[in-house]
């Protein structure tokens, strides 16, 4: 196949372009300055520019654009920029696809597991209603966004990914591996979550799927925060006692402790395993053991 990626230069676009690449396909990618190498092709999300030609004659596009969630104090102007990153990258493509001669056969958009909202210990799943949060509207708009490709579109809604590389995990690993962590906030939060390794290889899977619409990305094992951090614990032999009241996290980190940190969703991967996806790391257990192995 041949496939264009946006975003491909992030922590799962550099993943899946190398899983692709190792099966044979052919991938390019979108570069926000001028290209200078094959397969590149510059655009400007934000000002909404994408030569057709770009997508055009592409088996298929992915789209894994938007700024880093930080984890630090989310201000007005961060929160503006996040929400735009997402939505006006998304647009600018679905636009392009419309606008090709040759659009591809399939659009994968990115979205987010916080498009449920906050929803204590309701099971999820890609039926389940939208939620009231700040992350939760920015997810609806990046998804309405997406659905203006005039062909097959898959919305991934990805939960928390694993991976001691990049993202949330190394952070909430620093202070395990001190010894000095533990749950954040109850620890009774459901943080849906997916190893980087089963995240590239589920979007691989649904570049030739015949799937459309939302489907969930994430392990077929729920598990709370406090799960989460006690197997990670246990498999670098490190203690995890020193909860941090919810309260603080409140305090120090605002938006990001009730759009993310303390959100609860309890999601489920229905349509990705009703469609045969096999997982590589399907409990917590595995995923722990997955991450220290990645550490050595």
């Amino acid at each position: 196949m041949k496939i264009l990626i946006a975003g491909a230069s992030g922590l799962i676009g550099s993943a899946l372009s190398q899983l692709l690449r190792s099966r044979g396909h052919d991938v390019a990618r979108l570069v926000r300055r001028p290209a200078r190498a094959a397969g590149e092709y510059a655009w400007d999300p934000a000002a909404g520019i994408l030569d057709p030609q770009a997508v055009s004659g592409q088996d298929a596009v992915v789209n894994l654009s938007g700024s880093a969630l930080r984890l630090r104090p989310w201000t007005r102007s961060f929160k503006e920029n996040l929400a735009s990153s997402r939505i006006a990258s998304t647009r600018t493509l679905a636009t392009a696809i419309a606008a090709a001669e040759q659009p591809p056969g399939v659009f994968v958009s990115q979205s987010g597991s916080a498009y449920y909202g906050n929803r204590g210990d309701e099971l999820l799943t890609e039926e389940s209603s939208t939620g009231d949060i700040f992350m939760a509207d920015v997810c609806r708009k990046w998804e309405q966004a997406a659905l203006g490709a005039p062909c097959r579109t898959i919305i991934t809604r990805t939960g928390i990914v694993m991976t001691p590389r990049a993202g949330a995990l190394p952070r909430l690993l620093v202070p395990l591996r001190l010894g000095v962590g533990g749950p954040l906030g109850s620890g009774k939060q459901w943080w849906p979550w997916i190893t980087l390794e089963d995240e590239a290889a589920a979007l691989a899977f649904l570049l030739e799927s015949d799937l459309s619409g939302p489907v969930n990305l994430c392990a077929p094992e729920p598990a709370t925060a406090g799960d989460l951090i006690a197997a990670l614990a246990e498999e670098l032999g490190k203690p995890a006692r020193f909860r941090v009241p919810e309260q603080l996290l409140k305090a120090v980190l605002g938006d990001l402790a009730t759009n993310m940190v303390l959100v609860s969703d309890r999601m489920l991967p229905r349509r990705l395993e009703e469609a045969g996806f096999a997982f590589g790391q399907p409990t917590v257990r595995e995923m722990a053991r997955w991450v220290a192995q990645q550490l050595h």
